[in-house]
């Protein structure tokens, strides 16, 4: 019996086996053998040149190709207008859930954007930046929603990449703290003629929920993105890497006196844990369902991950 055409499933997304990915066009070589991988992958987190051969040179690939348009709509706009402007930085959007490995991505990702013939200037921007401070986050209440969508300083945020799509040469970005777990009053990131510009965080796909969209017209984050990456994994790798992140920390970071987490320091092993899986299961794994998963799908690229942090599958937006 023939299938009736209207029972096909259908989906937005092109999807590729990592075996699909690694083997599409032709993409140029880069010197990769000389990359310091130690500066750009995160705690726990392999990175292999295979990896990069295999996953990061082929988006690099589609991105120079994005990348390519833009900068010839912007030639062409240009004639058409008949002047002469500024061209304004792409902005790339990394999202993805704490320990998912997003960081690692964006490193990545300015480091062979910047090795292309083009010769870009690549910065790196994460939201982190972006959290109310310490003192403000307890005087809301919320300093335990550390990382969902209301503990962010959204209008500094969308100020400031209003100011990056202006045109605006000159950009200045607060600074975070791993190690204070806040952020550094005194500090700034000073960024200046950026060609492409990754802006990375949990939430920057977020849009309200209908009823909040209902009550004001706002402007997202995702507005000011011109292609969008979610770094996927599974709840059950996520909640792994996230206590073997916590393990090392405890071993390394939180001997520091400084470390706003040096209390947990000497906790015992047991209890250590406990508290590690309290907090996943409390704060980390509902921001994850209820804010951050529901955004992958507005991506324009999934990074698919297994186990060990490498990517086993892509799925791409159809254009």
């Amino acid at each position: 019996m023939k299938k009736n055409i209207y029972q096909a499933t259908y989906s937005p997304f092109r999807s590729f086996t990592r075996n699909e990915w690694r083997k599409l066009e032709e993409h140029p070589m880069f010197p990769i053998s000389n990359i310091d991988l130690t500066k750009l992958k995160g705690l726990n987190e392999p990175l292999t040149l295979e990896e990069l051969e295999e996953v990061y040179i082929p988006m690099i690939r589609l991105l120079q190709i994005h990348i390519t348009h833009y900068r010839r709509l912007h030639n062409e706009r240009d004639e058409f207008f008949n002047n002469s402007s500024h061209r304004i930085p792409y902005i790339i959007g990394i999202a993805g859930s704490v320990a998912a490995g997003k960081s690692t991505t964006a490193r990545v990702l300015q480091k062979l954007l910047s090795l292309t013939p083009e010769k870009l200037n690549i910065d790196l921007v994460t939201t982190d930046g972006f959290l109310y401070s310490n003192d403000e986050l307890t005087k809301r209440g919320i300093l335990n929603r550390k990382g969902f969508p209301e503990s962010y300083d959204a209008k500094k945020l969308i100020a400031f990449l209003s100011a990056a799509k202006s045109g605006r040469q000159t950009l200045t970005a607060p600074v975070y703290s791993h190690l204070y777990y806040d952020i550094l009053p005194n500090e700034i990131q000073e960024i200046s003629y950026p060609d492409i510009l990754i802006v990375e965080g949990v939430n920057v796909l977020q849009v309200p929920r209908n009823s909040e969209s209902k009550r004001k017209k706002r402007v997202f984050v995702s507005d000011f993105f011109d292609f969008s990456i979610f770094v996927d994994a599974s709840h059950k790798d996520l909640r792994q890497w996230f206590l073997e992140r916590f393990v090392t920390l405890k071993q390394t970071a939180f001997l520091n006196p400084e470390s706003y987490f040096h209390q947990y320091a000497e906790m015992p092993e047991e209890q250590s844990m406990e508290f590690a899986n309290m907090v996943w299961d409390t704060i980390n794994l509902p921001n994850l369902e209820q804010n951050i998963l529901p955004t992958r799908f507005r991506a324009d690229l999934i990074l698919e991950k297994g186990e060990c942090h490498f990517v086993r599958g892509v799925r791409i937006r159809k254009i």
